[in-house]
């Protein structure tokens, strides 16, 4: 991966936090992306750039069982979303469409939005403000499965 900025935020962020409800109506992700976080952060899609990354707490993910919520972070090049915990539904989710999502215990309360970080899923460390800290280890089989752009998309290729 490479080194992108940090949007820090909350424990228990819910997948409506990431995208309301009612704009799962628009008819498709482009459309939807401009909204997330809006309840938090009106300008995140604005100032969010293709290779940053988006630090959670405990809990990231919780609520509903939306495709949406790691879709919108996706389609507006997030690098990976690296939290002290995820709710179990939003990490599948962001596996199946091919969303990186690292456990990072230490991480988020070391780190501030604006800050800087360099991942590497490969070695499963991440630096950031000059340290370097201990995460998650994706096995090979599932970094193959994110290079692919998700679950969904591998299973699509062995077609």
């Amino acid at each position: 991966m490479s080194v992108g900025k940090i949007f820090k935020f909350h424990n228990d962020l819910d997948t409506d936090q990431i995208i309301a409800s009612q704009y799962l109506l628009l008819p498709n992700i482009e459309e939807m992306k401009v909204h997330t976080f809006e309840s938090l952060d009106p300008d995140f899609p604005k100032k969010a750039k293709p290779g940053d990354y988006v630090v959670g707490g405990e809990n990231f993910g919780c609520g509903s069982s939306r495709e949406q919520a790691p879709s919108v972070l996706k389609a507006l090049g997030i690098q990976a979303v690296v939290a002290k915990s995820f709710a179990r539904i939003f990490y599948r989710n962001a596996i199946n469409i091919g969303l990186p999502v690292i456990v990072c215990k230490d991480l988020p309360d070391a780190v501030q939005t604006g800050d800087e970080m360099d991942l590497s899923l490969t070695d499963g460390v991440a630096v950031a403000n000059g340290v370097t800290y201990s995460c998650t280890k994706l096995p090979e089989y599932m970094q193959n499965i994110l290079s692919q752009g998700g679950l969904i998309a591998s299973l699509n290729k062995e077609d």
